[in-house]
C-alpha cells in the first residue's frame, strides 16, 4: 500500500474547531465523492486535541515545551493499492478534475505553507 500524509495547519483566521468542523463536515464528503476518480483505498482524518498530556509528551521528547515543535492542527491520510494505481488514477481526465476540485477546497482552510506532506510505502509491524 502507498500512503499520502498530510500533516495540517489551519489557516490563521480559523479557529481549531472552525477548522475540523469543516475538514470533517466539508471536506470529507468531497474527498469520498471523487474517491472512485482517485482510485482512493481508504481515508482517515486525525483530529488534534487539546488535552494536557498533549504538552507533557512534547515535552518530554524535546527537553521542554518552549523547545518542543509545534503540533499540527490535524492528519490526513490516505492509501492507495501501489504507486502505479495512483499515477494511473492521476493520469485520467477524472483524477486530474478531482485533484483541482479538492486543492481549491483545501485552500479554504489549510495553511500549505505549514503543512507538509509526503508518499509512503507501509511495512507492518504488528
Amino acid at each position: 500500500m502507498i500512503r499520502i500524509t498530510f500533516c495540517l495547519t489551519k489557516r490563521d483566521d480559523l479557529s481549531l474547531d472552525e477548522f475540523q468542523d469543516y475538514w470533517l463536515n466539508k471536506h470529507a464528503p468531497l474527498v469520498k465523492s471523487v474517491s472512485e476518480d482517485l482510485r482512493i483505498k481508504k481515508y482517515v482524518q486525525l483530529h488534534t486535541r487539546t488535552w494536557a498530556e498533549n504538552d507533557g509528551a512534547r515535552a518530554s521528547r524535546a527537553g521542554s515545551l518552549e523547545t518542543a515543535p509545534a503540533i499540527y492542527d490535524g492528519v490526513a491520510e490516505l492509501w492507495w493499492e501501489s504507486l502505479e494505481d495512483l499515477r494511473a488514477a492521476v493520469a485520467t481526465d477524472e483524477g486530474q478534475k478531482a485533484g483541482v476540485i479538492l486543492l481549491k477546497d483545501e485552500a479554504k482552510f489549510i495553511d500549505f505553507s505549514r503543512s507538509p506532506l509526503w508518499y509512503g510505502e507501509e511495512h507492518h509491524i504488528i
